[in-house]
């Protein structure tokens, strides 16, 4: 609470700073997905009324033609009004051409679609121009973020109190766990005391009291940070490079690498420390691969590596990647950028969607969701990292907006599109009577999401 009281010039200065780039961030992407429906409406010959950036009071505004541009009091969305969208407003018969409601059914849900359409295209001009300036691009995987252990480092507290390889963590110190960021902050929490965690392994739930380790990070030794000796990844091979050390020794695909040398490896932070120090040295290689052990002899090659003091070394690299950890799109040439862009583009939909079905499942906890004050704070936080953090935000954001458009609830664009696609079927519309109570339901739904995404916001920064 006393976060929230204290004013001091540095406060209000980080206020400040958070509210411009949300305003910046929610600006473009508001922009964007109001112009999609503003040009598929002036493409069809639709007359549009009012392009508006924000709700309620006009700031300002201006008529250009039949439009007018304003800016309004609440910075929380937008809209565009189209002429003749109401079906209870009269309509002569010489404007009918450029009246919403007579529109045929196809322009009608081109015109709806055309928003969140905008807001995938933004995305992918986003992704492919950062593509095509060399920058490398990684989509996570839905599997990187729910609590099962996937590897543990021998001897370590989590190894010692018994923690197995794929137990997945459902409570920690009696708070509920659904993604390993939840289980890494209780951790934290407990600032080295003992942590309490319940976990299902096979069909029974066991218990397990763990006292992590602190670990000191040399530039920040005011910050000690706590671990339980679990990693994210095990050192399973989830793709093997051509040409590469590991292809020409014949490392496979879902081989999982048990010893190195003399030492046995249980996490993949281990194999790929040994591979980096022993450039162009033969290591001996044991994997397992279908219950049987298969011995390899990989030598790693050498590769220049300038660390930030600008000192050369020569790390040892054998071409492999994580399995399960996602994708890193990276553009060999100028022309492949399109391409990968769309690639990016489809990876981050599947991602958002698969994090939408959890959330909705329970598979995930509805504490993650985030409102406008969380997305205030990660602007802010991408802010202090460059402007190309605020762009990657930007395509990011508006993946998740376009998406959640097009969910079937009523005064959003899904909605439409669903009176649409009934519209269709049924060879007429709906009537009246139902438009009105399924946008009244949809109406409540979302200001409950709205309040609950606030509260989830609000309980953060109490935090």
């Amino acid at each position: 609470m006393n976060n929230l009281l204290a004013f001091s010039p540095d406060s209000i200065f980080l206020f400040g700073q958070k509210l411009w780039w949300f305003l910046v961030v929610l600006g473009v992407l508001v922009t964007f997905h109001e112009y999609g429906h503003y040009l598929a409406a002036r493409w069809v010959g639709v007359k549009v009324l009012k392009f508006s950036i924000g709700f309620g009071p006009k700031l300002i505004g201006r008529k250009i033609g039949d439009t007018e541009y304003l800016l309004a009091a609440i910075p929380l969305g937008g809209y565009v009004k189209l002429y003749g969208e109401e079906g209870s407003e009269a309509v002569s018969a010489a404007e009918q051409r450029e009246s919403f409601i007579h529109q045929s059914l196809p322009h009608k849900t081109l015109i709806v679609a055309a928003g969140p359409g905008f807001n995938f295209i933004l995305s992918y001009l986003i992704f492919t121009g950062m593509l095509a300036l060399g920058s490398p691009l990684f989509v996570p995987s839905i599997d990187n973020i729910t609590p099962v252990i996937e590897a543990i480092i021998p001897d370590s507290p989590a190894e010692t109190a018994g923690l197995h390889i794929g137990d997945r963590v459902i409570r920690a110190n009696e708070e509920d766990i659904s993604t390993l960021g939840e289980l890494y902050e209780q951790v934290g929490k407990a600032h080295g005391r003992p942590v309490t965690l319940d976990v299902i392994r096979g069909n029974s739930v066991k218990t397990l009291i763990i006292t992590p380790t602190v670990q000191m990070v040399p530039d920040r030794p005011d910050e000690p940070q706590y671990t339980l000796g679990i990693e994210d990844h095990a050192p399973l091979v989830g793709g093997v490079m051509p040409d590469t050390p590991a292809m020409a020794a014949g490392l496979q695909q879902d081989d999982r690498i048990i010893q190195i040398n003399d030492t046995p490896i249980a996490t993949w932070s281990q194999m790929t420390e040994i591979v980096r120090n022993h450039p162009g040295t033969p290591l001996e290689v044991q994997v397992e691969r279908g219950g049987q052990t298969v011995s390899l002899r990989i030598t790693p090659e050498g590769q220049t590596s300038t660390s930030p003091d600008g000192e050369t070394t020569s790390i040892g690299r054998i071409g492999v990647k994580l399995a399960g950890a996602g994708t890193v799109l990276k553009s060999t040439s100028l022309f492949l950028a399109p391409w990968d862009g769309l690639k990016a583009t489809w990876k981050w939909c599947e991602l958002t969607v698969m994090g939408l079905y959890k959330l909705v499942t329970g598979e995930i906890s509805s504490k993650h969701l985030g409102g406008p004050l969380m997305i205030a704070t990660v602007s802010g936080e991408q802010a202090q990292q460059g402007m190309a953090s605020v762009v990657w935000l930007i395509a990011i954001l508006s993946i998740n907006l376009g998406i959640l458009n097009l969910l079937p609830i009523p005064i959003l664009d899904g909605g439409h599109l669903f009176f649409f696609a009934c519209e269709g079927i049924l060879g007429r519309p709906l009537g009246d009577r139902s438009r009105e109570m399924a946008q009244q339901i949809g109406l409540v739904l979302l200001v409950f999401l709205m309040a609950y995404a606030t509260w989830n916001d609000i309980s953060r920064l109490l935090q």
